[in-house]
């Protein structure tokens, strides 16, 4: 008997992987996370999936004779987000049951 692995085996464990990766990653951009910054008077919500769902700035911080320190707040506020959306994406797809396909290649 041969100890290759079966090739109908082998795709429908691909296909049901390719699943668990969709279904993960539309589960991680459907998510919402907020980035803050200057102690929360910046605060920044994007989806798993980047998309920027809202900026609000707490009005103590509007300075018109420092426009660049607030450009900082919400540059600084979205890379928060980013940062949190990024995390979310590695956290599914860390949640992905690849052992079976890694038996079936004989690793």
């Amino acid at each position: 008997m041969s100890n290759q692995p079966n090739m109908n085996d082998l795709l429908k464990q691909a296909q049901q992987m390719s699943q668990q990766l969709m279904a993960a990653q539309q589960a991680a951009a459907d998510q919402v996370v907020e980035g803050h910054s200057g102690g929360g008077v910046v605060k920044v919500e994007i989806t798993g999936g980047l998309e920027v769902k809202s900026v609000k700035i707490d009005p103590s911080v509007v300075d018109p004779a420092d426009v660049e320190m607030l450009e900082d707040l919400v540059l600084a506020a979205i890379h928060d987000a980013m940062a949190k959306a990024g995390a979310i994406s590695q956290q599914a797809m860390g949640g992905l049951d690849l052992g079976g396909l890694g038996g079936l290649l004989g690793q």
